[in-house]
């Protein structure tokens, strides 16, 4: 999950201690220079290790069974996509004061998707589109069934039930909380009855890489696993709009059930986060909370048009 550049020292990882422990751990690279990348993730610290590779670490216990799960199946995926995906190179081990697992990974080059860095969205939106179908294909024989490694992802929205309605609760008179219900109850009532597929979870901008304004590449599988894929469409609202988010339906297709779970994966996503920049620890936002306003008006109104 990208957020944002972090300072180096977040959750007591920093380059001196990655340093130390690729030394300890893996001395063949213990010349090659260690820094923080320029834009980092919440679930993990990632940093480059020379030209060619990154270092990733969780930063919570919650984030560590991602590791061997995205070493497991990162490689057997790969030949699937048709876009470059991590690269697992080697596997560390808690030490140095570190209490996790780690991972080194290949580096791809890149930078995370954003509107200025593309060259045509409508176009980008075809090839999200097409990754999310070529993952859906890839065998799913014995992959990890959604669950707390995947927080859930790939499962009912139902798991988040709770949380979403004290949102709902929270917000009353700051959006229109009758529909966002309406939203809420459409996605719970659509069940998923098809046979379990390949899910990212996480089809978010940060995780895209673009070069020469094309995608190059996906990244951050933690919240990967085989399941209802409905999750992986939540980018329709969250980066495309228009022109763009029509392009990425048409291309995707899914089913109107598998569209009505994804606006429940949107809503909850958009409802949670704007009651933390609006009401809770993390401060106001109002950058934040209004691209979640404008996330949660988007959702809406595609549901009163479809349903």
């Amino acid at each position: 999950m990208i957020e944002s550049p972090h300072s180096d020292g977040r959750a007591g990882i920093d380059a001196a201690l990655v340093k130390r422990l690729v030394a300890a751990q893996f001395p063949r690279w213990s010349a090659l220079p260690v820094t923080p990348v320029e834009v980092d993730g919440w679930d993990n610290r990632t940093y480059r290790l020379g030209d060619e590779m990154t270092v990733r670490l969780p930063t919570a216990a919650g984030y560590v069974p991602a590791v061997d799960k995205e070493d497991r199946w990162l490689p057997v995926l790969a030949p699937s996509l048709p876009v470059a995906v991590p690269v697992p190179l080697a596997k560390g081990v808690p030490g140095e004061g570190y209490r996790f697992t780690w991972s080194i990974r290949g580096w791809l080059d890149g930078e995370t998707a954003s509107l200025d860095r593309i060259g045509d969205l409508s176009e980008f939106a075809v090839s999200v589109a097409g990754f999310v179908l070529a993952l859906q294909r890839a065998d799913a024989t014995g992959g990890p069934p959604a669950g707390a490694h995947s927080f859930h992802r790939g499962a009912s929205p139902a798991h988040y039930d709770d949380e979403t309605r004290r949102s709902l609760a929270a917000l009353d008179g700051r959006i229109d909380t009758t529909r966002a219900s309406a939203v809420w109850d459409a996605a719970l009532d659509a069940v998923w009855s098809g046979p379990p597929v390949w899910f990212h979870g996480d089809i978010a901008s940060g995780n895209l890489l673009v070069r020469d304004g094309k995608l190059a590449a996906v990244i951050d599988f933690g919240t990967s696993g085989v399941g209802d894929p409905a999750c992986d469409l939540v980018i329709a609202w969250t980066m495309f709009s228009g022109e763009s988010r029509e392009a990425f339906r048409g291309a995707v297709g899914q089913e109107p059930a598998m569209w009505a779970r994804a606006r429940g994966w949107a809503l909850w996503k958009a409802l949670i986060t704007l009651v933390e920049h609006i009401d809770g620890g993390t401060g106001k936002d109002e950058r934040r909370a209004a691209v979640n306003r404008r996330v949660i008006d988007e959702v809406l109104a595609d549901h009163d048009r479809t349903g």
